[in-house]
């Protein structure tokens, strides 16, 4: 599989590629993020769902574990697994009720419940490069193979 490597240097830049990613998601993608604290999850999730159409100001789910974001397409969950460790603490956030088949998952700290997600799940590592450069990895799905940005 390949990766896909784009380098944004600023958060509108990171904005505007997660804008373009997110116009092609599709119902039951699930977004695994990696990367440090103050990376830019947030900030490419406010982009993702822009891409989706959806209205609202996206925030970062720190201590709400998941913010929902609807509209008149694809809704999208964003979760914080920072917290999570283990399958018996993801089951009490309820994430297993909310509906990946028609809508999209985009989950920070993916790396703390990866063998939860579903098999297909799209990965982005976030990189800090310097105040403002990211390095941008995406992994799974063949649509980024050949994605211009």
């Amino acid at each position: 599989m390949k990766k896909l490597v784009i380098l944004t240097h600023s958060p509108e830049e990171t904005i505007e590629l997660a804008k373009k990613i997110g116009s092609v998601l599709k119902a039951g993608d699930c977004i695994a993020y990696f990367g440090d604290l103050g990376v830019g999850k947030t900030t490419f999730t406010r982009g993702l769902a822009q891409g989706l159409g959806l209205p609202d100001e996206v925030s970062s789910p720190t201590f709400s574990i998941v913010n929902e974001y609807h509209g008149k397409g694809l809704s999208l969950y964003h979760f914080d697994m920072y917290r999570i460790c283990n399958e018996d603490a993801l089951e009490t956030t309820g994430f297993y009720d909310y509906p990946l088949d028609e809508s999209i998952f985009a989950i920070e700290w993916a790396e703390n419940v990866i063998d939860f997600l579903p098999e297909n799940k799209i990965k982005i590592t976030l990189e800090h490069i310097d105040d403002d450069t990211r390095r941008i990895t995406i992994e799974g799905g063949e649509r980024f193979e050949n994605f211009k940005y």
